[in-house]
C-alpha cells in the first residue's frame, strides 16, 4: 500500500475541477448514464528508452474499492461558486453524488507488465459520469509509479546481478511520493530500501548504514566505528569517506578484526564520494589482503543507470549500489505523460459508436473502439504485440498489424505462435477480481517479462523498436474516423 492506501476512502476528490464540472453537465443534460469506454495509456517511453514497466494498478484497485463521496466532501462542494457568485453545483447533483456507487468495469494489465506506447494499461467501462470522475486519480496513481518502476528496471539492468538499494526517501517529492517511489522502485528491481515505513507497509527488505554525522560526532573515525560496532555488531557497514577514504577503509578493517574476535563479521564499507571505480578497486585490495574477501563495497553518490554502467565498465569492485535522488525523483524525466481517452460510447440498448480524438500531431490521435492487446511469443521470446478492437475481433488463424505512423510497415502473426491477451478483468461489481497482489509478485513479473524481450529494446542508447501495431481492421476504422472528423471540421 501507499500513503493513499492507508485511507483511500478520503480520496474521492483527488480530481481536477473540470472532471466535476463535466460530470455535472452530463447530469444536467441527462447523459450521465451513457455507457462509455476509456483507455489509460502513454504515448512515449520515458528516459529515451525502449520499454516501460507499468506500476500502480494495485493502488488503483484499492482506490476504486474505497471510492465514496463523503458528507465532508459534499459540504465542501456546496461552497464552490460560479462567476456570478451563485453555487456551482445544483443541490440535486450533490445528492446524486452522495448516493454514487461505482458501476464501472476495469480491465488492466497485471502490475509489472512491460508495455509500449499506445497500449492500454487500464480499460474503464461504465456510465460516462463515473468514468470521467475517475480519470485524474487513475492517471496520478499509474503515471508516477510506472515512471519510477521503469527507472528502477533500467538501474537493475545496469547493475546486473549486484544488489541495488533504494535510498531516495529524503529527496523524494513529499511523503506520498516517497512511499510510492519506494514501492515502485522495489517492483522495478531494487532489492531493498532505506525507507522504514515502506518496509512496514509493503514488506520490502530494509538496508542502511550510518551517516557522516555519526563519524563527525566522535573525536576520531576509529572511535566512531568502534562505538557503532559495540551497538550493532551484526550490521556493520562503515561509511569511510568522511575524512580520507582509504584511511577510512583501514580503520574499518581494524574495527572488523575486533568484531571477528567477538564472533561477528564486518559486513562491508560504503563509498559516497570521489572516483568510485578507482576507490572501490583500492578498497577491495585492502579488504582482501586483511582477510575480508566477503565484505561488501557499497557505492552511493547520485548514481543512475548510466553512471553505474560507466563505473562497472571501468573495472570497479563495487558489490552493492545505493541509488537515491535520481531514482526516487526520476531525475532526468519528471513525468510519464500517460493519458486517458474516450474511445467508444453508446446509449442504453444502442450500438457502440467508436470515438477518435484528432490532432495536428499524429502521435496524439487516439485509437477508437474497445481495445485489447495480444502479445505473441516464439521459442520463449516475445516477437510482437497487436492492439485490436473487441467490436471487430481479428480472425483466429491470422493477424496482421499495421504501424499507424507508417502503414507500409506491417507484420503478420500466424496461429502457430503462442499468444496472450494482456488486459484482464480487474474490477467488477464494486470489488477487485481476485485477491490483492503483493509487490513481490509484481517484482517477479518485471524480471520474467524483461527476460523475454530481445536485448536490443533494453539498451540505453538507440534502443530497438519492439513491433507493436494496430490490427488491420482497427487501423482501417481509425483511418475512416480520422478522415470523417477532418472532413467535418473542414465543413
Amino acid at each position: 500500500m501507499t500513503a493513499q492506501r492507508q485511507n483511500p476512502g478520503d480520496l474521492a476528490l483527488l480530481t481536477d475541477l473540470y472532471q466535476l464540472t463535466m460530470a455535472y453537465a452530463h447530469w444536467r443534460a441527462g447523459t450521465a448514464d451513457r455507457e462509455a469506454v476509456f483507455h489509460l495509456y502513454f504515448r512515449k517511453h520515458p528516459f529515451a528508452g525502449g520499454f516501460t514497466v507499468t506500476c500502480g494498478q494495485e493502488p488503483v484497485l484499492d482506490f476504486l474499492e474505497a471510492f465514496r463521496i463523503s458528507s465532508e466532501d459534499l459540504q465542501y462542494l456546496q461552497t464552490l461558486r460560479g462567476n456570478d457568485g451563485q453555487p456551482l453545483f445544483d443541490a440535486g447533483f450533490l445528492a446524486a453524488l452522495a448516493q454514487l456507487r461505482l458501476e464501472v468495469e476495469v480491465d488492466a494489465v497485471p502490475e509489472g507488465t512491460v508495455l509500449f506506447p499506445n497500449e492500454p494499461i487500464l480499460r474503464v467501462r461504465g456510465p460516462i459520469l463515473q468514468c470521467q470522475l475517475l480519470e485524474t486519480a487513475l492517471l496520478n496513481l499509474v503515471n508516477f509509479q510506472s515512471l519510477i518502476a521503469t527507472k528502477a528496471a533500467r538501474i537493475r539492468l545496469a547493475a546486473g546481478d549486484d544488489p541495488v538499494l533504494e535510498f531516495g526517501l529524503r529527496r523524494a517529492q513529499g511523503v506520498d511520493g516517497a512511499l510510492a517511489a519506494s514501492r515502485a522502485a522495489y517492483i522495478g528491481g531494487c532489492d531493498a530500501t532505506s525507507n522504514v515505513l515502506a518496509g512496514r507497509l509493503y514488506g520490502i527488505p530494509l538496508r542502511g548504514t550510518h551517516a557522516h554525522s555519526w563519524v563527525m560526532a566522535f573525536d576520531s573515525e576509529r572511535e566512531a566505528f568502534e562505538t557503532y560496532a559495540q551497538a550493532l555488531p551484526n550490521n556493520c557497514v562503515f561509511l569511510v569517506d568522511t575524512y580520507d577514504t582509504l584511511q577510512g577503509v583501514r580503520q574499518a578493517i581494524a574495527t572488523g578484526l575486533e568484531l571477528r574476535e567477538r564472533g561477528y563479521e564486518l559486513a562491508g564499507i560504503r563509498l559516497d564520494s570521489g572516483d568510485l571505480a578507482w576507490l572501490s578497486a583500492e578498497a577491495r585490495q585492502l579488504l582482501d589482503a586483511a582477510g575480508f574477501p566477503a565484505a561488501s563495497i557499497v557505492a552511493s553518490n547520485d548514481l543512475d543507470e548510466r553512471l553505474i554502467k560507466s563505473i562497472k565498465d571501468q573495472g570497479a569492485k563495487v558489490s552493492v549500489w545505493g541509488v537515491g535522488t535520481k531514482l526516487a525523483t526520476a531525475y532526468d524525466q519528471p513525468a510519464l505523460g500517460g493519458v486517458y481517452k474516450l474511445s467508444a460510447l453508446r446509449v442504453a440498448g444502442g450500438e457502440w459508436q467508436s470515438k477518435v480524438k484528432v490532432s495536428e500531431q499524429a502521435a496524439k490521435v487516439s485509437n477508437p473502439g474497445i481495445l485489447q492487446v495480444t502479445r505473441f511469443k516464439q521459442r520463449g521470446q516475445f516477437v510482437g504485440d497487436a492492439v485490436w478492437n473487441e467490436l471487430e475481433p481479428p480472425a483466429p488463424d491470422e493477424l496482421t498489424i499495421v504501424d499507424p505512423t507508417d502503414p507500409t510497415r506491417q507484420k503478420r502473426f500466424d496461429a502457430s505462435l503462442e499468444r496472450e491477451e494482456l488486459l484482464k478483468p480487474a474490477f467488477r461489481a464494486g470489488a477487485r477480481v481476485g485477491p490483492a497482489e503483493r509487490a513481490q509478485a509484481a517484482r517477479a513479473r518485471v524480471r520474467s517479462e524483461l527476460a523475454g524481450f530481445h536485448a536490443g529494446i533494453k539498451r540505453f542508447d538507440n534502443p530497438h523498436e519492439y513491433p507493436v501495431g494496430l490490427e488491420r481492421r482497427l487501423y482501417e476504422l481509425k483511418s475512416r474516423l480520422v478522415r470523417a472528423a477532418r472532413a467535418a471540421g473542414g465543413a
